[in-house]
């Protein structure tokens, strides 16, 4: 089926499903051409978004740099209701009209596609909770990601650039926590896409919690994340109980972060149910999620929280954090490391891994009254991972952007196992630095026994009542799939991890068991008598 065919069946269903033709209706109006004519890179790029091109080996000036033809944009919106912004990416432009209007505009030779839009974007929710005794020493939130490691090799994210998209930054520029980085400069740009104007101190203050979890210090001085040298670009991509446009200020702020030299993007942002069947978080589907991939392209890593659905009755990851390219942050509780209950599950709808990593779902962020106070969700666990980030791409700069990428994934401390809702385990700044695994002695032994699956313990370990090791397991198919996994506590010296009944009505040739425990990794295939 043609496009325009596709798109004349799309506008039958709309006029058939609106209540009115006369209604106002937000969609995408995409067009065939541009041209590079009077674009020059070097104008319009910050001189850091240059560097990070010719570090990748990138063209200065490419297609999707260049902006909308100007004529286009000018035709159609005579013909709509308003323009609600536009994407260079995409070769783009989003608007309000009518179901008669986007008649007469799809009838211009130039459009080659109509989307109608329909998302609501939410920031993934948080609980905060105001307590007494702030932490005196270094929080466990960055401790148990190697914080002192890092500090030790002076490494602070300096001169790294992170962008921050969100829903407002109120007290960002004043309170206590970020005085540092406004005082020493680093609060390099900001931007409100949803009023078009520079002030974002404004609104929730959820983009302030988030932006303390990466570069933030207590009042005794610190840090509530680990990239405390880090530059910062702050975008205000959300507005509340807006029912569409979100979608449009997150393509038009992936772009103003890429020309303002980001380089890493954190998104604590993530489209669900809004619009979207489980089915569709296949990375792809969205236009956030191929916009993720192409700022990946162009050598910026996006990191962007799991969600907060796995309570509920969505549970699977959202989008963006279902892309290819995003390193998408799950959450962990703080006490036992193990998947906090609301953190979204992967994998993708194609079978992709997803999370990548995790970090504390719940943990210490600075508020808008220059206070502090504990927050839960993603929302703090994808920040904490961004400083993370920052951190060891100061530690190593030549590295392009899917290389530190995959760096971050093996300093999991779960690598070389992963499952569905820890990744790969929480990012280690030791391995970062001499990216080497601590030897670990052999901590039991894994066997099939008479079509059961047994881990053996071996450590001279005399459990006491209350004692455990978690002991994390999984099942995967010949093609790398996993069909089950769970964390056991170990209290005995051996563990039936799975039983003859278990796989009594699986359809299998081939299956491989994997387990974690004591930071030792073991695997066992198994076969189908």
């Amino acid at each position: 089926m043609s496009i325009k065919i596709r798109n004349l069946v799309l506008l039958l269903f709309m006029q058939l499903s609106m209540l009115s033709v006369v209604a106002q209706q937000p969609f995408w109006v995409f067009f065939a051409d541009k041209s590079s004519e009077n674009f020059d890179p070097y104008s319009y790029f910050d001189s850091k978004a240059i560097e990070r091109r010719m570090k990748h080996n990138l063209p200065l000036s490419s297609f999707t740099d260049w902006p909308v033809k100007v004529q286009y944009v000018d035709e159609v919106r005579r013909l709509s209701d308003s323009l609600l912004g536009q994407s260079r990416w995409f070769n783009a432009i989003a608007l309000m009209a009518t179901a008669s209007q986007i008649q007469e505009i799809q009838n211009l030779v130039y459009v080659v596609e109509i989307r109608p839009i329909q998302i609501n974007m939410e920031p993934c929710s948080a609980d905060v909770e105001i307590l007494n005794g702030l932490p005196t020493g270094v929080f466990p939130q960055i401790e148990v990601m190697g914080y002192s490691a890092f500090k030790e090799a002076g490494i602070d994210g300096k001169g790294v650039r992170v962008a921050i998209f969100d829903g407002g930054f109120p007290g960002a520029n004043t309170v206590e926590a970020m005085q540092e980085i406004v005082k020493e400069g680093r609060l390099i740009k900001t931007w409100d896409f949803t009023k078009k104007q520079e002030n974002v101190f404004y609104s929730i203050q959820h983009g302030t919690n988030v932006m303390s979890n990466i570069g933030g210090k207590n009042k005794n001085g610190f840090p509530l994340g680990m990239a405390t040298g880090a530059e910062f670009l702050l975008a205000k991509t959300e507005i509340n109980r807006e029912p569409y446009s979100e979608e449009v200020h997150w393509l038009e702020a992936v772009e103003w972060a890429d020309k303002n030299g980001a380089d890493i993007i954190n998104s604590s942002l993530g489209y669900t149910h809004s619009r979207y069947f489980q089915e569709d978080m296949d990375g792809e589907k969205s236009l956030v999620a191929r916009a993720a991939n192409i700022a990946a392209a162009k050598g910026i890593l996006v990191v962007n929280s799991a969600g907060n659905e796995g309570g509920g009755s969505w549970t699977v990851i959202g989008t963006p954090a279902d892309a290819d390219s995003v390193l998408s942050v799950g959450g962990v509780e703080p006490g036992s490391l193990l998947h906090i209950d609301f953190s979204s599950f992967g994998p993708t709808s194609t079978g992709k891994m997803k999370p990548n990593v995790c970090a504390f779902g719940t943990s210490w962020v600075a508020n808008k009254k220059n206070g502090f106070n504990t927050a839960s969700g993603t929302s703090f666990s994808s920040p904490l991972v961004a400083g993370f980030a920052a951190c060891a791409l100061q530690a190593h700069p030549e590295l392009k952007v899917m290389e530190l990428f995959k760096l971050i994934e093996q300093s999991g401390h779960l690598y070389p196992y992963f499952d569905y809702a820890h990744g790969y385990g929480i990012p280690q700044a030791k391995y970062i630095l001499n990216q080497q695994k601590e030897s670990q002695p052999k901590a039991l032994e894994l066997m099939a026994e008479n079509s059961k699956v047994v881990a053996k313990i071996l450590l001279p370990t005399q459990f006491q009542i209350g004692d455990s090791q978690y002991l994390y397991v999984k099942l995967s198919d010949e093609n790398g799939k996993v069909l089950h996994f769970k964390v056991l506590s170990v209290y005995q010296k051996e563990v039936e991890l799975y039983t003859e009944n278990f796989w009594k009505d699986l359809d299998f040739s081939t299956l491989t068991c994997e387990v974690f425990y004591k930071g030792g990794y073991y695997q066992i295939n198994l076969t189908k008598p």
